[in-house]
């Protein structure tokens, strides 16, 4: 059986490379670690999470916005965050809006979600015992 210790990164696939790192790096706080070019053109932007976790985003996306929830293929990515009342504060405060109101979920878990420019959903979850 292959042993996992995390997930690295995702990758997405961004319209408007200024615009996605206007809300992933200016609002949300991850920093830019590096960029690739491949034939002389901006390949991707990897961006740093926490320090083994990265986000890649891909310029040039074509279409959109992203996939509704019931479509098959990508559907969120989960942020844990420590308090979700204070991130959700913290977000408002950079400009970013909840797009549904925070609840406990099924799970017992806090949980908000916001979207990047292209209509990524992003959950945001306090983590409860």
């Amino acid at each position: 059986m292959l042993t996992v210790s995390s997930i690295a990164h995702a990758a997405i696939r961004v319209k408007d490379i200024g615009r996605s790192l206007d809300f992933y790096v200016g609002r949300l706080g991850f920093s830019e670690m590096l960029r690739l070019e491949r034939d002389g053109r901006l390949w991707l932007v990897y961006l740093r999470i926490t320090d083994d976790q990265y986000l890649e985003l891909f310029p040039d996306g074509e279409g959109g916005p992203a996939a509704a929830p019931e479509a098959v293929g990508y559907n969120h990515i989960c942020l844990a965050v420590p308090d979700i009342r204070q991130a959700v504060r913290e977000l408002e405060a950079a400009g970013v809006a909840p797009t549904r109101p925070t609840i406990r979920g099924a799970d017992g878990n806090w949980q908000s979600w916001i979207e990047d420019p292209d209509g990524h959903r992003i959950e945001l979850m306090q983590m409860m015992d």
